[in-house]
């Protein structure tokens, strides 16, 4: 027996609330921008500047006792985290600490490194600070330039893809979901606070790869179905290109989920900021496929035969089908 979350032939109409899900999604890009541009992201140490402790000791690393440890000393952000690494002999436990930059300094003084010393040392004796490194201002705004550029230079990557693959309102279909997505992930950063560092700029690039993906499968079968069904309306042609693809969508993203729900729940502080950004961006990006990026192009409209090319055969759904 085979597990079906989604029955082997369906026929929803993914048009019959066009407006209000299209609109959310504009309703929800907008207030994105707005929470962004009124409450700021919550940068972490990477974008801000901060210190990083790297620490050794004879016995094994306690993230959670580190941390209350340092609380009393109201350093502000501070990410714990162990260091794996196969060379470390049993008698070696590293850990690595980052400080956010005090007050506006480079780095945090020298009476303050004492005291996170002496604070350690009472829940674990063996511990001695192998390194003290800063980040400053300047790296930190260096930082956040090249993430902007690795985002941006994502997704023209995918239009130029999109574009020579398919046709260019498909290309501007799949940009505009995938602008959906990174804005409605760094909206929620904002709107909830959560701490924004280089790891979410991972999870946005991998967002991106995670949705063009979705929406390529669509669009495959779309372009399939536009040469089998000539004389079939294009918003019915893409009804039946979502719903054939639907049982995949569904059992790709839900086995995505689980795992990262999992990981959101037992993997700890360090990574969760990560997970949430893809677990949310997995659920947009779902949406976006599905009630975005098909919008788009049925608005933009398509050519109706890819088995000719183009000239009296391009049109739009307003057009003469080619019969």
């Amino acid at each position: 027996m085979r597990l079906k979350l989604v029955p082997s032939e369906t026929n929803w109409d993914f048009f019959r609330h066009a407006k209000l899900t299209f609109g959310a999604s504009v309703v929800a890009v907008i207030v994105s921008v707005i929470a962004f541009f009124v409450l700021g992201l919550n940068f972490g140490i990477d974008f801000r500047g901060g210190t990083t402790i790297r620490t050794e000791s004879t016995l094994s690393v306690d993230v959670a006792s580190y941390r209350a440890a340092l609380s009393p000393l109201n350093l502000g952000d501070v990410s714990i985290s162990e260091v794996f690494d196969p060379s470390f002999g049993d008698d070696k436990n590293v850990a690595q600490i980052r400080i956010q930059a005090q007050d506006e300094q480079e780095a945090i003084t020298p009476e303050a490194i004492t005291a996170i010393e002496a604070a350690l040392k009472a829940k674990d004796p063996a511990i001695k600070f192998s390194s003290v490194e800063s980040v400053g201002p300047k790296v930190s705004g260096e930082l956040i330039s090249s993430a902007i550029k690795s985002v941006l230079l994502a997704m023209g990557a995918v239009l130029i893809y999109i574009w020579m693959r398919f046709e260019w309102q498909f290309a501007i279909g799949a940009v505009a979901a995938l602008v959906h997505d990174v804005v409605l992930t760094i909206g929620i950063f904002a709107a909830l606070q959560i701490k924004f560092d280089l790891a979410i700029i991972a999870a946005l690039l991998t967002i991106v790869g995670y949705s063009i993906n979705d929406t390529v499968v669509v669009f495959d079968r779309l372009r399939e179905n536009l040469i089998k069904y000539k004389k079939m309306e294009l918003r019915e042609v893409m009804n039946l290109a979502v719903n054939e693809t639907l049982s995949r969508t569904v059992m790709t993203s839900g086995t995505t989920l689980i795992a990262l729900i999992s990981l959101l729940v037992l993997g700890g502080d360090v990574i969760r900021g990560f997970v949430f950004a893809m677990t949310w961006g997995v659920i947009v990006g779902t949406y976006s496929s599905v009630f975005v990026a098909k919008n788009i192009v049925l608005f933009l409209g398509v050519k109706r035969d890819w088995s000719k090319p183009s000239g009296d055969t391009a049109g739009t759904q307003f057009g003469n089908i080619d019969a």
